[in-house]
């Protein structure tokens, strides 16, 4: 099969590789494709603690196929069901994934790119979110996992005030039911702004989905006393500061959403495949760039830059 290798920063090659065999509890996915992470970037760009090459294949791990082999013991997958996996080595044309990572996907789904772990995510975070009817719930950064946010805070029954850099994201906000758009420039202008909308109450819930300090910063004061400040981003850049004088005052619930628990991410993928089986989430619109698998770096890099235009980008196998 073939695999991709980070061999050093900024510098993929593929490798022709023997494809694994699944062990016991295990099965072999024939892989249609995988999402691009923007967790990928810090090894893209080769921090000290990186080694290269990688393995073949690691860093994916959105990946979706069709089970090509099982192991001893497996039960409750066949060869040819077509699944969403959590597997670690997705950017190859095979990959192994335990039978209790795999979500069957329905037939209504048939053709259409399932990034699994991402819309599983997004579905942990909502949960934890705890968003109600009638409440004003800022995003602050609109991405694939903000506009995702988006719909399903705006589907509860809330008031959604969407808050991010590119035109085209407040775009795509708009798109998924944002009622108000905030151009993400000055800090300041920003706050009094959100202040304005709410009537100085500032808001229930706030989304942060950047993973920076300046919109970390930012999300702690849009969120009003007694609120819910939930963390979505993936702060893997180093530490963190944070008002905590003002976190203190205003009595804020803060929310670190990222779940490590194998059980609760299967859980989210799961509502994601009902939710968009169902009709109530459509993420079609938002895989904006698709890459083939030798184009793994273009793809990376475009996660990176984020041109006009770029929201999520996938990379798929004939």
């Amino acid at each position: 099969m073939r695999a991709a290798v980070l061999a050093g920063p900024g510098q993929i090659r593929l490798e022709e590789v023997t494809r694994p065999e699944p062990g016991p509890g295990q099965v072999r996915l024939k892989l249609e494709g995988c999402g691009v992470c923007a967790s990928n970037l810090t090894p893209w760009a080769g921090p000290e603690w990186m080694e290269f090459p990688t393995k073949p294949g690691a860093l994916g791990h959105e990946g979706w196929g069709v089970v090509d082999a099982v192991g001893e013991g497996v039960s409750g997958l066949k060869v040819d069901d077509r699944v969403a996996a959590l597997s670690y080595a997705a950017y190859a044309e095979y990959d192994l994934a335990e039978e209790s990572a795999c979500v069957r996907l329905p037939a209504s789904l048939a053709g259409e790119p399932f990034p699994g772990e991402p819309l599983g995510c997004a579905m942990n975070i909502f949960r934890r979110a705890e968003i109600r009817p009638g409440q004003t719930v800022a995003v602050v950064g609109v991405g694939f996992l903000g506009a995702l946010l988006t719909r399903l805070a705006k589907d509860a029954g809330a008031r959604i005030i969407a808050v991010s850099r590119r035109p085209f994201s407040l775009d795509v906000a708009a798109r998924m039911g944002a009622d108000e758009l905030v151009a993400m420039d000055d800090h300041w202008k920003i706050i009094e702004t959100v202040k304005d909308l709410t009537e100085g109450r500032f808001c229930e819930r706030v989304i942060e989905a950047v993973g920076k300090q300046w919109p970390l910063d930012l999300a702690g004061e849009l969120t009003g006393e007694r609120g819910r400040l939930v963390i979505a981003g993936y702060h893997q850049d180093g530490a963190r500061q944070v008002n905590m004088q003002l976190w203190n005052w205003r009595g804020l619930d803060v929310i670190n959403a990222h779940e490590r628990d194998p059980e609760l991410y299967m859980q989210g993928i799961r509502e994601a495949v009902a939710a968009v089986a169902a009709g109530r989430l459509d993420p079609s619109s938002l895989y904006t760039h698709v890459y083939p698998l030798e184009e793994l770096d273009a793809a990376l890099d475009a996660t990176r830059d984020r041109p006009d235009g770029f929201l999520k980008a996938l990379v798929t196998y004939p």
